[in-house]
């Protein structure tokens, strides 16, 4: 399969990690991975939250990397968590910034590891339990950087541009035909496919369906209703994102009232005529049967 298409893609632009410690494959890396040692900090409100936990359950890592839930709209001021503050404290002397999650905490030494979401995931996948599903199978490597750079610049960024207000409508149509054309070519991609890659769940799956959980609940709401009608039109992608909800790892990580929480907390953009089109009933999907999702 040519994964030419998603590689044209240009690189994501993420804001730079506090921390981004790594965990190696033994002991000399200081940080290893052993059971029992190491502790996730989320909000499965928060896109990268709600990526690590489905990955996290995907891993099978519920007794070996016990979970702390963080709530879904920070309780600090500077928009950090201050169950945090204690962590951040301990890891980078008289630090002074908000304490953010998620995080990735050292329980032998109270201190941070890491707060990059897609170095923790990787990380994570080394050591779940024997058997488990891998989450970066070899050789699908480029296929998986490839959807993160679609998702973060192709549809994420180019879906805050298409509904942000006051800008030229120039810059919105624009944007939105680069979102549009990125959704298109996801959908060829799963046009008669179950997943982006080898057939497999993989970190894309993980990256793709919360991309698509965030533009029908969050974006959506400052597109107008023309716009929304023609992402929803993409019937293989949202059929692919109804039955990944309904998964077990996926769909039972959704917090709807959270997700709508955080963003009233935090977006200062305007509703659109877009807010009341839904694409799809996301707690009706994650109530399906498990078992469907499993054919």
């Amino acid at each position: 399969m040519s994964i030419a298409p998603l590689a044209a893609v240009p690189s994501a632009r993420r804001t730079a990690p506090v921390f981004r410690g790594r965990i190696g494959r033994d002991a000399r890396s200081g940080h290893y991975a052993v059971p029992h040692r190491y502790r996730l900090h989320l909000s499965t409100a928060c896109p990268d939250g709600l990526r690590l936990a489905v990955g996290h359950s995907l891993l099978g890592l519920d007794t070996g990397c016990p979970v702390t839930l963080l709530p879904a709209v920070p309780d600090c001021p500077d928009g950090g968590h201050s169950a945090l503050r204690p962590l951040y404290e301990a890891s980078a002397h008289h630090y002074t910034g908000p304490a953010l999650g998620p995080v990735l905490s050292d329980d032998w030494s109270g201190r941070i590891v890491s707060t990059h979401t897609p170095d923790i995931l990787r990380d994570l996948d080394r050591f779940r339990p024997g058997g488990g599903t891998r989450l970066y199978p070899s050789g699908l490597e480029s296929v998986i950087e490839a959807v993160e750079r679609m998702c973060a610049e192709g549809v994420e960024e180019a879906a805050q541009r298409a509904g942000r207000a006051g800008a030229d409508p120039a810059e919105r149509a624009a944007a939105l035909d680069v979102l549009l054309d990125t959704l298109g070519r996801l959908e060829r991609r799963l046009d008669g496919e179950p997943y982006l890659a080898d057939d497999r769940l993989t970190a894309a799956d993980i990256e793709l369906w919360v991309t698509l959980v965030q533009l029908d609940t969050v974006h959506r709401c400052h597109l107008d209703a023309s716009a929304v009608h023609r992402i929803a039109g993409h019937r293989a992608l949202w059929a692919y994102a109804r039955r990944l909800a309904a998964h077990p790892a996926f769909g039972r990580h959704l917090d709807l009232d959270g997700i709508t929480r955080r963003h009233h907390g935090r977006c200062q953009g305007l509703e659109a005529a877009g807010a009341a089109v839904q694409i799809l009933d996301w707690a009706g999907h994650a109530a399906e049967t498990p078992d469907a999702s499993r054919r």
